[in-house]
Parts: structure tokens; sequence; C-alpha cells
């Protein structure tokens, strides 16, 4: 079999195409996601904490040096553990977004299975008292022989 052929095979298989159309939809929702965040919440949370956008915290380690000139002669070096804060929120509001779609998809296909699901066949009878009884006689026979 040729490549090109064994290609388009794997190309074409239903799996594939559910992947890239899930990875085409999964990045528009993440952006969807991050502008509702930056552009809602984080103000609102940065408010609260006084103005503070966390994108600017920073700690610093080492300070910018600059000669007579004006020049910068090394930036400064800094830990933006506020960029930190802000991907740790993102992450957690997408991360909960993905568990309601999920469970919300697990939900539905949960009530297609029970509204699919032939009913249950009824429960073999119970044996009779004699039945019973002449069951453990003849268990009763084995275990003597």
């Amino acid at each position: 079999m040729s490549l090109f052929k064994e290609f388009k095979e794997f190309a074409v298989r239903g799996n594939v195409i559910d992947l890239a159309v899930g990875v085409i939809i999964g990045g528009a929702f993440g952006k969807i996601v991050t502008s509702v965040v930056n552009d809602l919440l984080m103000p609102v949370i940065g408010s609260l904490l006084g103005n503070t956008k966390f994108n600017d915290l920073a700690y610093v380690l080492k300070e910018k040096v600059v000669d007579e000139a004006g020049n910068t002669v090394h930036e400064a070096v800094t830990l933006n553990y506020g960029n930190f804060i802000q991907t740790m929120v993102d992450f957690t509001i997408i991360a909960f977004c993905i568990f309601l779609l999920v469970k919300g998809i697990n939900r539905l296909k949960k009530s297609e299975d029970v509204a699919e699901a032939p009913p249950a066949p009824p429960a073999a009878p119970e044996p009779s008292n004699e039945e019973k009884l002449l069951t453990e006689i003849r268990d009763l026979l084995k275990k003597n022989n």
C-alpha cells in the first residue's frame, strides 16, 4: 500500500477528524475563558485588593543597571509571581468549565443510554419449598458419598 493511500485512510478516519475539531474548538474556548478571566474577573479581584494588577507583581532579584548616559547595561532580573497567579487563575477557571462541560455531556449520554436500554428481564421465580427441600437432600447425599 502506498504511503499516500495509508495517510488518506488515517486522515479520513472519524477519530482523527473528531480530534481536529476538538482541538480547534478547545483553542477557541480557551481564548474565550482567558478573555473572561483577564477582562472581567481579574479587574474586579484587583480592585478588591487595592487596584493591583497581577501581571505587575514581581520580586526583583537583581536591579536594572544603567550607565551615566542613561543606557541600560543589564535588565532587571525578576520573579514574576503575578504572571504565575494569573496563569493559575486562568487554569482553574478553564479546568472548572471543562469539568462542567464533560459532566453535562456524561449526563446526556446517561439519559440516552437509559432511554435506549431494553427493559430488564423478569427475575426468575423463587423455588418452592419442595424444591428447596429436595435440593438440600441431594446436597446431603452427595456429601455423604
